[in-house]
């Protein structure tokens, strides 16, 4: 059973000091560890072949992925593995000012400005509503795509050199790589407003190859995650890479939602 990984630190740490250590590892071992009957290797890849995969149904899965229409036809998905914090756009926070000083932001709004370069991950799914903002404003000049293994190094690069005016991913990953390359106190992130209607950002699934093996695979892991996401070292494992002030919010989130969640 081969869960494919990339490299999007903390998500999956491939490298340093907290190699091994982040809450995709953390849980995908979790995970192995209920799943006995099958060979676990792991792979580290970039989204586009991660999917290539998928579809050439092979015998993959991958331990945290957004369930879309699109990844439906040729994956199979389990009931949510993981609830994190909503994408949020990445500022520098001398650049506030462009964003009219505000904290919360429309997503749409902001790509409707043509003056405004905002980066992303490509073939990466944001949750669904955010997709479909992002569908609708794809190949605009000023939504900047990007693809590697360095892929979340790269854009915070791009972000501290000027090159872009933002970018879409998770806190956890701002937190992460601010701390990683010393600029912390340089980097804010904004709240999109799209995401203060429903969970569809918050909520991330174990995804397998649309195969009968992927079926059964799928099957088995949902029994585990029913028996495992109680318990306090699951939760920890997200846990861990949050401020102090996003923890009560979470664990809240977590309660009344990720538990009562099995679709």
């Amino acid at each position: 059973m081969l869960f494919r990984d990339r490299s999007l630190p903390p998500f999956f740490i491939k490298n340093g000091s907290s190699q091994d250590q982040g809450y995709g590892d953390a849980i995908a071992h979790i995970l192995q560890k209920h799943l006995p009957e099958y060979t676990h290797e792991e792979i580290t890849t970039n989204i586009t072949r991660h999917f290539y995969k998928f579809k050439q149904g092979e015998h993959v899965c991958s331990v945290g992925l957004y369930k879309t229409p699109e990844r439906e036809a040729f994956m199979y998905f389990s009931m949510p593995s993981f609830i994190t914090l909503p994408p949020v756009i990445i500022v520098k926070k001398n650049n506030l000012a462009k964003f009219d000083n505000q904290t919360t932001v429309s997503l749409d709004e902001v790509l409707g400005n043509a003056n405004m370069m905002i980066g992303l991950a490509k073939d990466r799914s944001y949750g669904i509503t955010i997709d479909k903002v992002l569908k609708l404003r794809k190949g605009q000049d000023n939504v900047v795509e990007f693809t590697g293994q360095e892929l979340s190094l790269n854009l915070f690069k791009m972000l501290m050199l000027g090159r872009l005016d933002g970018l879409i991913a998770l806190p956890e990953e701002a937190l992460y790589q601010a701390e990683q390359m010393g600029i912390r106190e340089h980097l804010m992130t904004l709240t999109l407003s799209e995401n203060l209607h429903n969970y569809d950002g918050w909520l991330s699934s174990v995804g397998c190859s649309k195969t009968p093996w992927g079926k059964e695979v799928i099957e088995k892991v949902d029994k585990v995650l029913l028996e495992v996401r109680p318990m306090e070292a699951y939760r920890a494992a997200y846990e861990r890479w949050l401020d102090a002030n996003s923890i009560a919010a979470y664990r809240r989130a977590y309660a009344e939602v990720f538990l009562k969640t099995t679709r």
